[in-house]
């Protein structure tokens, strides 16, 4: 599976693209904005990994730009943004899941695979 990893701290970023790799993803992580907007347009991904800080852009804002060009990828939010209005907004414009930082890893592997599955059609676990 190939995740695009829209993270721009480099020991957050580091840590899940090992981790994902770890179990057999394949991953393209982008820390900058003008290039997330570009990685989202090559398109190609399972699932996109998006932190709402990316310098130069507003994640909500790349998000909603994202939705309303069509892209129907899934997106799970992982910021540290922990306000009610904050994941409204995210979930509202588009986003699929919303994980708060600090989180554990294995909570965000659970929430990809939900999400995959949700999209996919499909709630049976294969696990």
């Amino acid at each position: 599976m190939r995740v695009l990893l829209l993270e721009d701290d480099a020991m957050i970023g580091e840590g899940l693209s090992r981790t994902l790799a770890e179990e057999g993803m394949s991953v393209d992580w982008v820390r900058a904005g003008g290039e997330a907007e570009a990685a989202l347009a090559d398109g190609g991904h399972a699932i996109v990994l998006l932190d709402l800080g990316l310098p130069g852009v507003e994640g909500l804002d790349l998000l909603k730009a994202a939705r309303s060009r069509g892209f129907d990828t899934p997106v799970l939010i992982i910021t540290a943004r922990e306000g009610l209005d904050s994941r409204v907004a995210g979930l509202d414009l588009g986003a699929d899941d919303y994980l708060v930082k600090p989180f554990e890893t294995r909570e965000l592997l659970a929430r990809m695979r939900a999400v995959l599955r949700r999209r996919a059609g499909s709630a049976t676990s294969y696990l």
